[in-house]
């Protein structure tokens, strides 16, 4: 009798958890995933994804509970150039008709400092998937202009492209790659609940 209520205690705290946890919306039109690579040796290449769509459950009362399912689609990478946008959408980078989708699926949250997080998840590009760990910021929740709950979070982080296979390259005339090895992200969301 003990133990079934112990079983029955546990499933109640769980379920009682996972009810504080609230479903936030990706706004589009506010939200920019960019991301930056050395081009040259001398200057970098900034560029973003245009299409992303994910499930985002916020607990309020403790974010480390909270859970981030993210999916962009390859295809909609632009660095304001078509044709390098055509050769990163090929086999040499990101081979969008193989892979169509990037995506990231949290692991562990971490809090960091006020407002400030730890994340952990599983990012999956090509088919290689990598334990990836992000800092980001998240905005208390302010009301828009209709009255709705709106809140920003801020991404942060770094990534060896090599490490998803996207191995391209040139060696230079004097020395130096055409393309760094390292990626710099940096994605500002907006949220709506």
């Amino acid at each position: 009798m003990k133990s079934n209520n112990l079983v029955l205690s546990a499933a109640l705290l769980l379920v009682a958890g996972a009810a504080r946890a609230e479903a936030w919306s990706i706004d589009s039109a506010h939200t920019r995933v960019g991301f930056s690579v050395s081009h040259m040796v001398v200057s970098s290449v900034e560029g973003r994804f245009h299409d992303v769509k994910g499930a985002i459950e916020l607990d309020d009362k403790d974010l480390t509970k909270s859970t981030v399912d993210l999916t962009l689609a390859a295809a909609s990478i632009d660095t304001v150039n078509e044709k390098r946008d055509g050769h990163l959408k090929s086999a040499d980078f990101l081979d969008v008709a193989k892979y169509p989708n990037i995506t990231f699926k949290s692991t562990r949250i971490a809090k960091a400092a006020k407002n400030k997080y730890k994340v952990t998840g599983d990012l999956t590009i090509r088919n290689v998937k990598k334990s990836m760990t992000f800092d980001v910021s998240v905005s208390d929740p302010i009301t828009d202009l209709s009255g709705k709950p709106v809140r920003g979070a801020r991404v942060e982080g770094k990534l060896n492209r090599h490490e998803f296979g996207l191995n391209w390259n040139k060696t230079l005339d004097k020395g130096g790659m055409l393309i760094g090895d390292e990626v710099t992200l940096n994605i500002q969301f907006e949220l709506n609940k």
